[in-house]
């Protein structure tokens, strides 16, 4: 039986532009698309940071897995006066991450790196071939110990920095909930889900996700995963959208997808 795709609800805000993907998208499949984060990030003050007596300039080398994390670096820095040296080395999980460290840095070969495939073996193999730095990874207070756990194995020097919280968005109670597709971009987007909705049957409702450790949360959880971006093919999340949608409707479903 054909299942109809007509309301999609991207856990991200809704973008300032008109001209976003999400919007070409839901024009050409004609979809209905609603942005709501399930979760929104708190910045942790930096008194609070204090408190960790993490010394920033005591590490050679940041491991970012997220833009998030990106941003509160940079902004504890900013308010904590300190000066990154030229000689600070970026270890980003995909190569969107790197692109994103334009906004706050020169962007140079030499000191930035990436994982091909967006995977964390990958980002795990790339630290390991530069086992000598001193490695500081911003986090949220809430996050999976998977990529440190990896770390562990090779040996590598490193610190975790809570730099942000993040906190679910409430529903509210009795609040309509009749998407045919959800797409998610965090593990607490995940969580975040299951706390609004602790009856939730996916049944048809197409799960997607983005970031390995999104689509892990997803099938932790028992949820079918349908859409899982990065991959090679589909660098992107509305790319992924893009090629599964063409996918489905090329197949002799009018007007919806299998």
């Amino acid at each position: 039986m054909a299942v109809i795709i007509k309301k999609m609800l991207v856990s991200q805000p809704q973008p300032a532009s008109g001209k976003s993907p999400y919007f070409d998208i839901a024009e050409k499949y004609g979809m209905e698309i609603d942005f709501r984060p399930f979760i929104k990030v708190e910045p942790l003050p930096a008194k609070e940071f204090r408190q960790q007596r993490v010394s920033i300039m005591d590490y050679s080398a940041v491991i970012f897995t997220a833009r998030t994390a990106v941003d509160h670096f940079f902004r504890l820095c900013e308010e904590l006066r300190i000066v990154i040296p030229e000689t600070m080395k970026y270890f980003c999980m995909t190569e969107a991450i790197a692109v994103y460290l334009q906004k706050y840095i020169i962007y140079r070969k030499r000191k930035v790196f990436f994982g091909q495939n967006g995977k964390q073996d990958d980002l795990v193999k790339l630290v390991g071939k530069h086992a000598k730095e001193k490695y500081l990874i911003p986090v949220s207070d809430v996050h999976k110990d998977d990529l440190m756990l990896n770390l562990d194995v090779k040996k590598i020097h490193y610190r975790t920095a809570i730099m942000y919280r993040t906190v679910s968005n409430t529903f509210r109670e009795n609040e309509e909930f009749d998407y045919d597709m959800l797409v998610f971009f965090s593990p607490s987007g995940i969580s975040s889900l299951l706390k609004n909705f602790p009856e939730f049957k996916q049944e048809d409702i197409r799960i997607c996700c983005f970031g390995p450790t999104t689509a892990k949360a997803a099938v932790d959880a028992g949820l079918r995963l349908d859409i899982e971006a990065p991959t090679p093919e589909a660098p992107s999340m509305t790319a992924a959208l893009e090629l599964y949608l063409k996918k489905e409707m090329g197949s002799g479903t009018q007007n919806g997808i299998r």
